[in-house]
C-alpha cells in the first residue's frame, strides 16, 4: 500500500442550479469548466468538472447539478467532506475576501493548524475555504481579467472530514496512505509522502456535529489519485484483506477509472488513475465548451439534450 496513494484527484459534490453553479465557480472563483458531461448513473443531470487549464489531478472540483430533480436538501456533517479547501498563493487572501464578500457572500477567518482560513458558502450551501499555501507550486487555475496569476486559485488543497470517531479514521488512513503531519484541538492534517497542496486531508473531531445526509449542498465523495488502474487493484485486495472493506468493481469513468467504498467513519472514497485526463476527447483550447458522452451515450444523445437544461456558459 504504501505510496500507492499519490494525493488527491477531485472532489464530487451534489449541487442545486446549473447555472449559478457555473456563474459561482468560474465567474467568481475562476476555475476553468474543463468538461461538460453527464452523471453517467443519471442521464438526466449534468456533471461539470472544474479545474485548470487542463483538469489537472488535486486541481478538479466536480458538481451534479440536481435541481428540480427530487432531490432533498443535505446535513452536512459526520460521514461526510465537511469542507473543500482551495490553495491560493501568499498575500491572496484579503483579494478574495473582498470579492466574495462584494458578490454577497459571506467570507469569515478562522485560524486552525497554525494558518488562516477563509471560510464561506457556495449558492448550494456548500463548505468552502481559501488557505494560503507558499509551497504550491502549481500554476494557477485560471486566469481572468479580474484574477490575477497573483491571486489566482491552484486547485484543491484539501479536505476537511468531519469524523464521530476520529481516532479510529485517522489510524484507517495512514495506513490508506497519509500519515499524520499536525494536530490541534479540533483538526488533524494528514499528508501523503509528497508534502503540500493537493496531498493533503484534514480529520475533524465531529461528535457534536449531526450525522450527515446525502443532498443538495453535500459533497458526494472524495477521489484519490493512483498511477495505474493496477495500483487500484492492489488497494482493493489490501482493504478487503485488511479491513473487510467490500471495493465496488472498476468503474470507466472515460476520464479515469475507478473504485470506491467507504472507509471507517464512513465517508465515501474513490481511488481514480491519473489517466488518460480530460483530452481524450477536446483539445485544450475547446475544454468544456460543448457536451461530451461517453461512447456506450452517444446513441441517445438527442434524448440526452433534450432532458437537460440549458445554462449560458
Amino acid at each position: 500500500m504504501k505510496g500507492l496513494i499519490k494525493g488527491l484527484h477531485h472532489v464530487t459534490a451534489t449541487v442545486n442550479d446549473a447555472q449559478e453553479d457555473v456563474d459561482f465557480y468560474t465567474k467568481l472563483l475562476g476555475q476553468r469548466l474543463v468538461k461538460e458531461t453527464v452523471n453517467f448513473d443519471n442521464e438526466k443531470v449534468y456533471h461539470f468538472y472544474y479545474g485548470n487549464e487542463i483538469g489537472s489531478p488535486s486541481t478538479i472540483f466536480t458538481t451534479f447539478p440536481y435541481k428540480n430533480q427530487g432531490v432533498r436538501q443535505g446535513v452536512i456533517g459526520n460521514g461526510q467532506v465537511y469542507e473543500s479547501v482551495f490553495s491560493a498563493p501568499e498575500n491572496s487572501l484579503d483579494f478574495w475576501g473582498k470579492r466574495l464578500r462584494s458578490h454577497g457572500f459571506e467570507a469569515t477567518i478562522e485560524h486552525r493548524l497554525g494558518k488562516e482560513f477563509l471560510l464561506f458558502d457556495d449558492p448550494s450551501g456548500l463548505k468552502l475555504s481559501i488557505v494560503e499555501n507558499h509551497t504550491d507550486h502549481r500554476e494557477p487555475v485560471w486566469t481572468t481579467d479580474e484574477i490575477t496569476k497573483e491571486k489566482a486559485i491552484r486547485g484543491i488543497d484539501s479536505v476537511v472530514l468531519a469524523i464521530k470517531n476520529p481516532e479510529e479514521t485517522t489510524q484507517f488512513l495512514h495506513e490508506f496512505g497519509y500519515p499524520v503531519h499536525i494536530k490541534d484541538e479540533k483538526y488533524t492534517l494528514l499528508e501523503t509522502n509528497k508534502d503540500g497542496a493537493g496531498n493533503s486531508l484534514i480529520v475533524l473531531d465531529g461528535r457534536d456535529l449531526p450525522d450527515g445526509i446525502n443532498g443538495l449542498g453535500t459533497v458526494h465523495h472524495v477521489a484519490h489519485r493512483v498511477d495505474s488502474i493496477e495500483d487500484s487493484i492492489k488497494i482493493k485486495e489490501f482493504l478487503q484483506k485488511k479491513y473487510g472493506i467490500n471495493a465496488t468493481e472498476v468503474k470507466d469513468r472515460k476520464y479515469f477509472k475507478s473504485i470506491y467504498f467507504r472507509i471507517p467513519g464512513n465517508v465515501l472514497f474513490e481511488v481514480a488513475t491519473s489517466g488518460p485526463g480530460f483530452l481524450v476527447d477536446e483539445s485544450k483550447e475547446e475544454l468544456g465548451t460543448s457536451l461530451k458522452l461517453p461512447e456506450w451515450q452517444e446513441a441517445r444523445r438527442e434524448q440526452i439534450e433534450k432532458n437537460l437544461v440549458p445554462y449560458t456558459r
